[in-house]
């Protein structure tokens, strides 16, 4: 059919003008209509094609367009070089220096509460009261052994002190037999030389004389032994007798200890106890501190912490003064991503300083002499490069620049390279704008 409309198309007849409908003259045709539309059109769509092209080709080879930011919202800051002082900070709060939990010495139960936290206390002050039947009938039992053994100790001494006598009056008695016998027998020995006494008599109060000097010896060893031994038995007792004063002495210690006091000048901070609670020996009943010696423990970040070191000069805000101190201990252990830095304040604390009050610490940590540095970029980290906006002069553009950062502080960093003291940087954060590598400032 497509042929048919085609030799139909081409054979069309033409009448000349004046010729009606029904002439009956010859038709002639038309050659070469068909073709010249198709020429026509084929034109047409390459055209249009090469337009398409061209377009395409044109608008790749366009620049994107260049985003805006209002100045006002962006933080610039001007790359300088100089002095510049390593610092970090941390948050923190003041605790006393001394500080001393009293733990109950014995089981008990809560009596009376005499003083309650925030209470100025001294070392004689009563905190609160206990009771424990049980440890007062053992200082009383404990009491009653020591008046016991004191008892049987001077019983003792005047039972050696008896004996001690009696020995010395035996060997007294002895001794002095011994001297009559010796009188007799150098009686009988001169009797006997004249003739006056005889040989048996002399021979009797000779022999008497040798066994009393025999007796009066035993009896005075026997009367030194009985001295020299009373010494050590009175010392055996009363070992045993300070060991019952000991004991006794300890329940007394633990009755009266039944009154808890504050034993150290401060003020009460902590009394976790209520009427009517038992307690067990070792628990910590109460807490006092001394108020007027605080040191300031600063929380510092662990990527932070690495350079602090003993003795770095700190500065701590208190939000109603700022108090110099010096650091004197790093915590060796990372707790929740934070170091602990113990500052110990070297002025005088203002007006409203008390424990537990949250504080800002300043940590010095070195100060660096003609170094390139800015304000520090909320993105990025030290010794790390970055992409970094810097203002191009004399236009309201900034080009994206890589920057090599060095050694930070808490408001600082150091600039190794890629920029330059006088350059104008854009230090808010541009993550937004990271598929740009420029933007307009309005």
């Amino acid at each position: 059919m497509l042929h048919q409309a085609r030799a139909k198309d081409e054979t069309r007849i033409v009448r000349p003008a004046g010729f009606s409908q029904g002439t009956s003259a010859m038709d002639v045709p038309r050659a070469g209509v068909a073709k010249k539309k198709r020429q026509k059109r084929i034109i047409m769509i390459s055209v249009v094609v090469l337009a398409l092209i061209v377009a395409t080709f044109g608008l790749s080879r366009l620049k994107p367009a260049v985003p805006s930011v209002d100045r006002s919202t962006v933080w610039i800051d001007t790359v300088k070089r100089g002095p510049m002082v390593r610092q970090v900070r941390g948050l923190g709060t003041l605790v006393p220096e001394e500080i001393r939990w009293i733990a109950a010495q014995t089981e008990g139960r809560v009596e009376r509460i005499v003083v309650r936290p925030g209470a100025h206390v001294e070392p004689d002050t009563i905190l609160l009261e206990l009771t424990s039947p049980e440890l007062e009938q053992a200082a009383r039992d404990a009491e009653l052994q020591f008046k016991a053994a004191e008892a049987e100790l001077t019983t003792l001494r005047a039972t050696l002190q008896r004996e001690l006598l009696d020995q010395e009056s035996s060997a007294a008695k002895v001794h002095s037999e011994f001297q009559q016998a010796k009188m007799e027998a150098e009686t009988n020995d001169n009797l006997s030389k004249n003739g006056l006494v005889s040989d048996l008599t002399h021979k009797t109060s000779k022999i008497k004389a040798e066994d009393l000097a025999a007796r009066d010896g035993i009896e005075q060893k026997r009367y030194d032994f009985a001295k020299t031994s009373i010494e050590p038995q009175i010392a055996s007792k009363q070992a045993a007798v300070d060991q019952v004063r000991a004991l006794a002495q300890l329940k007394k210690d633990q009755v009266e200890q039944l009154k808890v006091r504050a034993g150290f000048t401060g003020v009460l901070q902590q009394l976790p106890l209520e009427v009517g609670q038992r307690v067990i020996p070792g628990a910590n009943l109460a807490r006092v501190a001394d108020p007027t010696k605080l040191k300031a423990q600063v929380k510092i970040a662990e990527t932070q912490a690495k350079d602090i070191v003993i003795n770095q000069q700190a500065s701590i805000d208190t939000r109603n003064g700022v108090v110099p101190g010096h650091v004197v201990r790093v915590d060796p252990a990372v707790e929740q991503g934070t170091v602990t830095v113990d500052v110990a304040l070297d002025g005088e604390l203002p007006k409203g300083a008390r424990p537990d009050l949250s504080v800002d610490g300043t940590i010095e940590l070195e100060r660096l002499d003609n170094v390139v540095y800015v304000g520090r970029p909320a993105f990025g980290q030290e010794n790390n490069t970055v992409g970094i906006f810097k203002l191009v002069a004399g236009t309201s553009e900034a080009v994206r620049t890589p920057v090599k950062l060095g050694r930070s502080s808490v408001n600082t960093i150091e600039i190794v390279s890629g920029l330059e003291p006088g350059d104008q940087v854009i230090l808010s954060d541009t993550s937004a704008m990271d598929a740009h590598e420029r933007i307009r400032l309005n």
